[in-house]
């Protein structure tokens, strides 16, 4: 062969290995939505530290390249699926939790234990959620995976469904981050239709002052009522109430601090740029996938509404002197602590003196813990 025909060849193959040669139409749209994370997490502000690791790792997963080359996130032996085994076998959710109970001051909780029961009344929506799933012909595994976003706890959702349908991972990981982050755009809407004008101006009486022995106490109590209700819960509910120990022990701040801070920082960067590589258009953009985020988003709409509703309920059987504020009933999502700023946000609106933001952290928090008994729940139906 001449050198000349040896460059042409080389040529011709550099040219069918670029982007350019294996692009498909499915690529150019993924990374436009890729690009859309960006911009709304940068002009928007919409949760830029989970928008902009998912928005950049969905272009990542979707430059076009050809098949065999061991750079894409589903090939064996690349960088990005080792990276990927952490959202596929599980690893990084219970980290996640780690950091979020070292993070986590549950004493609103502690103080008014009657608020754990608007974050578990909020968890009707992943309930309600998985049977109109089942109700439109999806598989319970997967009904179960798709459910599980109504508690808008990204790690949680991962979680399970790296457990139940793996092969929805992108999709359902996707639309319960994005979910996550459009909470100051949904629950407003839910919490204004549900309440009047009288119940937001409600006023609350400050909590009681809780004690260090209490906030001791309480991350080993609530490990063990937790995990003997739902063993299966274990790796989220034990991370949580650790990394909460960690914190409230008084003895290992260094820990603490490592588990809020640079572990935290680390596994978030992962997880979210893994999660955005995993959604390679032709594993995307499906009918599916439409569907999915279809009941996503119902699904985290019945959650708002639900711990509303049961706020009111419960104002029934009050003395007037008791009385909740129904605007933290949307906080009993697992949205921390975004839910709750939501939530003290709209009461200012009503009443620039009515501050409900640590109320809210009651429910909250509650949420945190029920998301995690919920996917516990959940995962048991499919335990033989």
């Amino acid at each position: 062969m001449s050198v000349g025909d040896f460059i042409t060849t080389n040529f011709d193959h550099f040219l069918q290995m670029t982007g350019f040669a294996n692009a498909e139409y499915t690529n150019l749209i993924m990374i436009c939505v890729g690009a859309l994370f960006v911009w709304l997490a940068i002009k928007k502000d919409f949760e830029p530290l989970l928008l902009v690791p998912i928005g950049l790792g969905i272009i990542i997963g979707n430059i076009p390249f050809k098949s065999g080359m061991e750079i894409g996130i589903y090939e064996e032996n690349s960088v990005l699926n080792f990276f990927y085994q952490g959202v596929k076998q599980g690893w990084y959710p219970p980290l996640v939790f780690l950091g979020i109970g070292a993070m986590t001051d549950f004493s609103a909780l502690i103080s008014n234990p009657k608020l754990i029961l608007i974050g578990a009344a909020a968890q009707f929506g992943i309930f309600g959620a998985y049977m109109i799933a089942l109700a439109l012909g999806f598989a319970p595994n997967v009904a179960a995976s798709i459910a599980i976003i109504g508690g808008a706890d990204g790690p949680t959702a991962i979680f399970l469904t790296s457990k139940l349908s793996p092969e929805l991972l992108g999709a359902i990981a996707v639309c319960a981050y994005s979910y996550m982050a459009l909470v100051p755009v949904l629950q407003p809407v839910v919490m204004r239709l549900l309440t009047t004008k009288s119940e937001r101006v409600i006023k609350m009486k400050p909590g009681r002052q809780v004690s260090q022995t209490e906030r001791i106490l309480f991350p080993i109590i609530g490990l063990l009522l937790t995990t003997f209700i739902v063993p299966s819960g274990l790796p989220l509910l034990g991370m949580l109430f650790f990394g909460n120990l960690l914190k409230e022990s008084g003895k290992t701040d260094r820990l603490a601090k490592t588990a809020t801070n640079a572990l935290n920082n680390a596994v978030v960067i992962l997880l979210g740029l893994t999660v955005g590589c995993s959604t390679q258009a032709q594993y995307f953009l499906t009918f599916d996938t439409i569907k999915i985020f279809a009941l996503g988003a119902f699904a985290f709409i019945i959650a708002t509404a639900s711990g509303v509703l049961f706020v009111k309920v419960m104002n029934l059987f009050l003395s007037k002197d008791n009385k909740i504020n129904p605007l933290i009933g949307n906080a009993g999502v697992s949205a921390v602590p975004m839910a709750a700023r939501i939530s003290n946000n709209l009461g200012l609106e009503y009443d620039r003196h009515n501050f409900l933001l640590m109320h809210a952290m009651g429910p909250n928090v509650g949420g945190v813990i029920g998301s995690a008994v919920a996917a516990g729940a959940l995962l048991g139906f499919f335990v033989n």
